[in-house]
């Protein structure tokens, strides 16, 4: 029975490695460019240089690239669920084969333990290979300039791409097996597969440790993108460096002053002049903070098992019914 689902399988196998090989030749020259780039601005930098400069060298070269190679990695375990995981059943009762293949000696049951577990495992080592290349190729960046928790960068490090993987998987098989048409059951695969790509990030993420809620002083080198003056007085948002390497979940906040009312617009009106550096570190004299929402930087790995460990739940559950729904025969 393996056998046999190699055999059936090669093709797909054959082309994943060839693209694996490939993304491994890129992602390799781009870590050791990456790392060069780390070395010239930050390890061998002299006193004069600054982090903020190498920040902005690292964001300018390397962002799109890094971005892009992230994308590919949350797009494989979509494509494995796809293109491996949807036909597996539904190809098969589609055809009308599943008559015969169900009738020989290897019951209905081995047969899809067999081939879900072949199919998972290879779409399992392609994710995890993927991620491990890219993890250790973007390392220096991430260290550089945080933002692990960010929802584009989030998804595309460390173990969470495996669980995708054996997720996507066992839904494409699930989906097949209730649509039984091959080109439907991929369409709608990829589409819950991206569907949760956008709703655990914005609903579901953010909540599965209660947040952090913190006073911050407004410095010199608090990143602020907009000051909004209401009626109640002065509020910020885009403040994103103000606990390093954290997630903020708090959007826009008030500007408090030292006895915790919301400053006026007139309070810091004399600070801006057009220079940005001058005009944060006039406003930082005035005794300003604000108060933040966040998850800790140091939750980055208890949030990965929770999600690797959801997703894997999710698919056990399907696999599940996969194998329940095949028990009860298909007419």
């Amino acid at each position: 029975m393996i056998w046999l689902t190699w055999r059936q399988f090669r093709g797909q196998a054959l082309i994943a490695l060839a693209a694996l090989a490939a993304l491994t030749i890129f992602l390799v020259a781009l870590g050791l460019r990456i790392r060069s780039t780390y070395d010239a601005n930050v390890t061998d930098c002299v006193a004069s240089c600054s982090l903020s400069s190498a920040r902005e060298v690292m964001e300018d070269a390397y962002f799109e690239t890094l971005l892009l190679s992230g994308f590919l990695v949350v797009l494989v375990p979509a494509i494995i669920g796809a293109f491996w995981g949807a036909p597996l059943v539904a190809r098969e009762v589609e055809t009308g084969t599943h008559r015969l293949v169900w009738n020989q000696s290897v019951t209905r049951t081995r047969w899809l333990a067999v081939k879900l577990g072949f199919v998972a495992l290879a779409g399992i080592a392609l994710a995890g290979a993927l991620s491990l290349l890219l993890t250790w190729a973007a390392s220096p960046y991430d260290k550089l300039i945080g933002g692990r928790f960010d929802p584009l960068l989030f998804p595309t490090r460390n173990i969470v791409p495996l669980a995708y993987a054996a997720f996507a998987v066992t839904a494409g098989i699930v989906i097949g097996l209730l649509t039984r048409r091959t080109i439907p059951a991929m369409a709608i695969t990829l589409a819950v597969f991206a569907a949760l790509q956008i709703l655990v990030p914005t609903t579901i993420r953010p909540h599965l440790r209660p947040p952090v809620t913190e006073t911050v002083a407004f410095t010199a080198d608090t990143k602020v993108s907009e000051f909004s003056a209401g009626t109640d007085g002065i509020s910020i948002s885009g403040y994103g460096n103000a606990v390093p390497g954290s997630w903020m979940l708090s959007g826009r906040v008030p500007l408090l002053d030292a006895d915790g009312k919301q400053v006026a617009r007139g309070q810091i009106n004399d600070c801006f002049k057009g220079d940005i550096r001058r005009d944060m570190a006039c406003v930082a004299q005035k005794n300003l903070h604000f108060t933040v929402k966040y998850q800790p930087a140091s939750r980055y790995w208890t949030f990965q098992w929770l999600e690797f460990g959801t997703y894997l739940l999710l698919g056990g559950l399907l696999a599940g019914f996969a194998f329940w729904r095949i028990r009860r025969g298909l007419s």
